[in-house]
């Protein structure tokens, strides 16, 4: 081990005698427990969009993050600590992102990266983009920037690091009692949505008693049929749509 890591493990307010130094530590075990999780952070080979172009860059000779023991990016999610969530999230990817976080062992950790992935971005307005992944998976940290460079991923990611240090491992929630519950994935319909809140949407669209009672429930969901006014503008667009195919170019 070098000498800088020795330093990084002691305890401050410990002095350790020069002809000691490099041989000794005064630490915590939560201070060895988290120096070994913080420099060994494997991320996982994804990306979305632009900004995964600017973390392929960081991953290159220039900012070489195997500085940090990331240089290592998995293509498996069992074999992952870190997703790195770079670029646009559309609705149709939202499942796929949530089934591979679940797949990941813990302790995991997710990286917001550029504005797209945090808030929706320049497309935030578009019906097939989420305004941000916090909304159905944890982040951890977020890194502003349309894209972010790849210094401002770097900067991410040792304040990552600056958290991984903070815990203990008496209060981290992979160490409780009992198996964690995984995210349900999201279910993509006519929009996106948490199975965990159906309920909720029948109350808000068919009322709270509608959504409690299925006789209401399925008197409410009866398609109606379309007015004959209606029907009348349809025949005449469609024939008119077939006039202009008739004619010649």
């Amino acid at each position: 081990m070098k000498d800088e890591d020795l330093r990084d493990l002691n305890l401050p307010g410990y002095e350790i005698p020069p002809e000691l130094s490099g041989q000794l530590a005064i630490t915590t075990l939560d201070r060895v427990y988290n120096f070994g999780r913080r420099s060994s952070l494997w991320p996982m080979m994804f990306g979305l969009a632009c900004c995964a172009i600017e973390m392929i860059c960081a991953q290159a000779g220039r900012y070489d993050m195997a500085r940090f023991g990331m240089e290592v990016m998995r293509p498996s999610p069992r074999q992952s600590d870190l997703m790195i969530v770079s670029g646009t999230v559309t609705k149709k990817m939202v499942p796929a992102i949530v089934r591979i976080y679940n797949q990941m062992a813990e302790p995991r950790y997710v990286l917001s990266m550029g504005a797209c992935a945090t808030g929706g971005g320049p497309f935030k307005e578009g019906y097939t983009v989420v305004s941000g992944i916090d909304k159905y998976i944890p982040v951890d940290v977020y890194v502003p920037g349309c894209p972010p460079t790849p210094e401002a991923l770097l900067y991410g990611l040792i304040k990552l690091h600056e958290k991984v240090e903070r815990q203990s491992i008496t209060t981290v929630p992979w160490y409780r009692k009992g198996a964690s519950e995984a995210i349900p994935v999201p279910v993509l319909g006519p929009d996106i949505f948490d199975p965990r809140k159906v309920q909720i949407i029948k109350e808000y669209t068919l009322g709270a008693t509608a959504a409690t009672s299925a006789v209401a429930t399925k008197g409410r969901l009866q398609p109606q049929p379309i007015p004959e006014d209606v029907k009348a503008r349809i025949r005449a667009a469609q024939a008119k749509y077939r006039a202009m195919k008739k004619q010649p170019a």
